[in-house]
C-alpha cells in the first residue's frame, strides 16, 4: 500500500525520461511524419546551463530517415511497387489513413500547445508542473478537434475520432511507463522501444529526478491501469462537461473551466486574512473520490471527507491561503478568457472545410495542411476580454 502510495505520488509531479515503446507507432507508420516541436516558447529557463537550440513553433523537429525511405525515393518503380503492396495489404483502407491522419493532428495540433501558453497555465491559473496539468491542458485540445470531426461526413468522423483517442491514451499510457520506470540502454527492451511515442515536453518536472533510478523500462502494471482509469475518468468528465456548456451557455461553459482549470478554488468559500484562525494552517483541496490515492472515497462520512480535504497530496492544486485571497479577483477574467479561446478555436474549426480536415486521404499525404489546422494562442483575439481591460486603465 505504501509503495503504491509513493509511486502515484511520483506520478503527480513527474516528467518523463527519454524512453519506451515506439513500436506501435512504427506499426502504423511505414515512414514516419516529422516529429513537432515540443515548446514554441519557454518561460523558464535554467540559470546553471545553456538552452539546447529549439526548433521553431511552426516547424516539426526532423526526424532521422530509414534506409528504406531513402532506397523508395532513389527508385521510383519500387516505391510504386512498394506502395501498391500496402494497399493491397490494408495499408490504404480509409480507417487506416483515418489513423495516421488523426496521429499528425494530435502530434502536431495538440502536442505543442501545453509548451505554447506554458506561462497562462502555470503563473495564471496557477497550474502546478505535474503530468496531471499536462494532461488537463491536452485534454481541452484533444476535445476541441472532437468536436470538429464529430461534423465530417460518415465514416470519415467516427474513423478520426477513435483515431485521435487511440493515439492520445497511447501517448498517455507510454508517459505514464517512462514516469514511472525509464527504459535505459540496458533494458531488456527491442532499440525501436526506446524512442517517445511523441516527443517529450519541459511542461512538467520530476519532482525527485535527483534519485538513482535504474532504467529497467517496466513499469508496475497495476499502477498504470489504476492510472489510467482516472484519466479515462477524467477525459469523459472533461469532454460531458465542455459538451454541455457547448450547448447550454457560457455561464455552464465557464463552470467546467473553473472545475477542471482553476482546480475549483473556492468552492467552499473564501477565507480572508482577517476571518482566519492564525492557530490552524488554511489547507483545502478537492478530492477525487473516483481514484487517485484515496480508497473507498464513495464509502467516506462526511467527517472523513473533510479531514481528506485538509490534507497536502502534493499537487499544487488546492485553495489560496488568507494572505493570497486576492487572487480570486482574477478568476472572472480567467474564466471569461477560456471561454472566449473555447468559442474562438471552435468557431474557427468550423469555418475549415472537411476537405482540408480530410487531406488527400491517400498515402504519404497524412500530414498535410496542418499548419492551416494549427491552435491560436489563449490570449490572442479575445473579444471578451476588451471591455476588462478598457475598465482595468480606467
Amino acid at each position: 500500500m505504501l509503495a503504491r502510495h509513493l509511486l502515484a505520488r511520483r506520478l503527480r509531479h513527474s516528467r518523463p525520461a527519454l524512453s519506451l515503446t515506439h513500436a506501435r507507432y512504427l506499426t502504423q507508420n511505414a515512414s514516419p511524419p516529422p516529429s513537432p516541436s515540443t515548446s514554441a516558447s519557454s518561460d523558464v529557463t535554467s540559470q546553471n546551463s545553456t538552452p539546447a537550440p529549439q526548433t521553431p513553433p511552426n516547424q516539426p523537429a526532423k526526424r532521422q530517415r530509414t534506409w528504406l525511405a531513402g532506397y523508395l525515393d532513389e527508385h521510383p518503380t519500387a516505391k510504386k511497387v512498394f506502395v501498391a503492396f500496402g494497399s493491397a495489404m490494408g495499408y490504404g483502407n480509409k480507417k487506416q489513413v483515418a489513423g495516421r491522419r488523426a496521429f499528425n493532428m494530435y502530434s502536431h495540433l495538440c502536442i505543442p500547445k501545453p509548451d505554447e501558453d506554458r506561462a497562462f497555465w502555470q503563473n495564471e491559473c496557477d497550474l502546478p508542473p505535474t503530468f496531471q496539468s499536462w494532461f488537463t491542458v491536452m485534454n481541452l485540445h484533444v476535445w476541441l478537434l472532437t468536436v470538429r470531426l464529430r461534423a465530417l461526413p460518415a465514416p470519415q468522423g467516427l474513423n478520426h475520432i477513435q483515431g485521435l483517442i487511440d493515439h492520445f491514451f497511447l501517448d498517455v499510457e507510454d508517459r505514464i511507463r517512462r514516469v514511472l520506470q525509464p527504459a535505459g540502454p540496458d533494458s531488456m527492451l527491442p532499440a525501436q522501444n526506446l524512442m517517445p511515442y511523441t516527443p517529450p515536453t519541459d511542461f512538467y518536472t520530476i519532482a525527485n529526478s535527483g534519485m538513482k533510478v535504474v532504467a529497467r523500462g517496466r513499469a508496475p502494471e497495476r499502477l498504470v491501469s489504476m492510472q489510467m482509469k482516472v484519466f479515462r475518468e477524467q477525459w469523459a468528465g472533461l469532454g460531458v462537461a465542455c459538451d454541455l456548456g457547448l450547448v447550454t451557455g457560457d455561464a455552464e461553459l465557464a463552470a467546467a473551466v473553473w472545475r477542471n482549470f482553476l482546480g475549483a478554488r473556492g468552492a467552499r468559500g473564501i477565507v480572508y486574512q482577517s476571518d482566519a484562525d492564525s492557530t490552524q494552517p488554511h489547507f483545502r483541496r478537492s478530492v477525487n473520490l473516483l481514484g487517485g490515492t484515496v480508497e473507498q472515497g464513495g464509502k467516506m462520512t462526511p467527517e472523513q471527507l473533510r479531514a481528506e480535504e485538509a490534507k497536502d497530496d502534493g499537487s499544487g492544486v488546492h485553495d489560496y491561503t488568507p494572505a493570497e485571497a486576492d487572487k480570486y479577483v482574477a478568476y472572472p477574467e480567467l474564466m471569461a478568457a477560456l471561454v472566449a479561446y473555447i468559442r474562438r478555436e471552435l468557431k474557427r474549426l468550423e469555418a475549415i472545410p472537411d476537405e482540408l480536415i480530410l487531406g488527400p486521404g491517400k498515402v504519404g499525404t497524412e500530414s498535410l495542411h496542418m499548419e492551416q489546422l494549427r491552435f491560436g494562442r489563449v490570449r490572442d483575439g479575445n473579444p471578451l476580454l476588451k471591455p476588462l481591460q478598457k475598465d482595468s486603465r480606467r
